[in-house]
């Protein structure tokens, strides 16, 4: 028997065409149309699974492949095979199988335009296939019965634990950020927290390296999920790491890579300054805080910090005391060339990325399980990544990693 996935051909997309939605239907929708037809397949096939011989041999097996046919889509004719079902039967008491998502006459889909949107906001996550298969095949989605779905929430959680669990032997990311996020699981008591680490890699690329469940961003937890990712061959220090000030991620990261600088992010630091004055005074201290990570040298940076703490240290000590204790940490990327700067300041690659996440969760009043939120932001955030740009001044990366000094910026002794 058979068990070779479906193999699929597609015609490379017009010159003209920059969409980026429709680079997200060609990999992913037409990925998805193979898989529910597989899983109608399988599904066929144990349903008539009681039918066998009288050796006990099966008599509904799959056989190979029907040959290939064009289906019109809106990114152009994709060549499809199609699982091919055999009865072994007498003529007149086998079953036939007919594809209700694939009909035989099928030569275009009717629902590109809906399909294009559904997988922009919804993503491929686990909750969303019926809804999904159903603008790429029309209204009424035949086919699509609830084994058809429950097989293929399997196939992206056994995509996410493969993922999980790879080699990142010779892996180098000269920068890291890392944050903890949560989400509301329908089916469990607290809520979701999953740690996330981005990297970037020498030729400037963002990758994503790691998605785990974590306890509430403890030390422990993070401490387990970096010592896997170097257990799995991370083994080269990052040179600086990027997150909020409240993560265990600080406390693990000496414990495994000792040499890694640190960098607070603006972006929640920010916040948690000003979660500790009046409102009357958020406008004034926000753009004071501007000054400080905009100041185009580390001594404007430090004088415009002396300035915050001087203006608002009389009467809001909470507030000052959360800036101060961070100073270092948070003027770390002076040290990097200037054209990093803005990727370096917050965690803002990874939060940019969650706020497609965070939508599709609170349409889906949040996942049915912890296993099943893991998988869907694992699955966005692969998604995502195809649109990922290049750091600023990636070219710059290679003195970074050979250990060229940055002075506010720039290159020391540069002409």
């Amino acid at each position: 028997m058979n068990d070779s996935s479906v193999d699929t051909a597609v015609l490379p997309l017009p010159e003209s065409s920059r969409d980026v939605l429709s680079g997200i239907l060609r990999e992913g929708a037409q990925r998805l149309l193979v898989q529910a037809v597989e899983a109608e397949v399988a599904s066929w096939i144990d349903a008539h699974a009681h039918i066998r011989d009288q050796a006990g041999h099966r008599q509904v097996v799959r056989n190979g492949h029907l040959p290939a046919r064009s289906i019109l889509t809106g990114v152009g004719p994709v060549e499809v095979e199609q699982p091919r079902v055999h009865d072994r039967r007498p003529k007149e008491a086998a079953a036939k199988f007919t594809s209700k998502i694939l009909p035989p006459y099928l030569r275009k889909t009717k629902s590109i335009e809906e399909l294009i949107p559904w997988l922009y906001l919804k993503g491929i996550s686990t909750g969303d296939f019926h809804e999904a298969l159903a603008a790429l095949l029309g209204p009424q989605a035949p086919g699509l019965s609830a084994t058809t779905v429950t097989r293929l929430k399997t196939v992206w959680e056994d995509e996410y634990q493969t993922w999980n669990q790879r080699s990142l032997e010779g892996k180098h990311y000269v920068y890291l950020w890392a944050d903890g996020v949560y989400f509301n699981v329908r089916l469990e008591e607290d809520r979701q927290c999953l740690l996330v680490l981005l990297g970037a890699t020498p030729d400037g690329k963002k990758e994503l390296i790691a998605v785990a469940a974590g306890h509430r961003e403890s030390e422990q937890s993070w401490l387990a999920l970096l010592l896997d990712c170097k257990a799995r061959g991370m083994k080269v220090d990052p040179l600086l790491a990027t997150g909020d000030g409240a993560l265990g991620f600080w406390k693990a990261l000496p414990q495994v890579w000792s040499t890694t600088r640190t960098q607070r992010c603006w972006v929640h630091k920010t916040v948690n300054v000003l979660d500790k004055l009046p409102k009357s005074q958020h406008g004034a201290a926000k753009k004071m805080l501007h000054n400080i990570y905009l100041a185009e040298t580390r001594a404007q940076a430090e004088n415009a910090f002396d300035l915050f703490l001087e203006a608002f240290g009389a009467k809001h000590s909470k507030a000052t005391e959360c800036l101060a204790k961070d100073r270092s940490e948070l003027l770390a990327f002076y040290d990097f060339p200037a054209e990093h700067w803005m990727h370096l300041r917050s965690t803002n690659p990874i939060e940019s990325v969650f706020a497609t996440v965070r939508l599709r969760t609170y349409r889906t009043k949040g996942s049915g399980s912890a296993l099943a939120c893991e998988t869907m932001v694992f699955k966005l955030m692969q998604s995502a990544s195809k649109r990922w740009r290049a750091l600023n001044g990636s070219e710059l990366l290679a003195e970074v990693i050979a250990g060229v000094k940055f002075v506010d910026g720039i290159k020391e002794n540069a002409a």
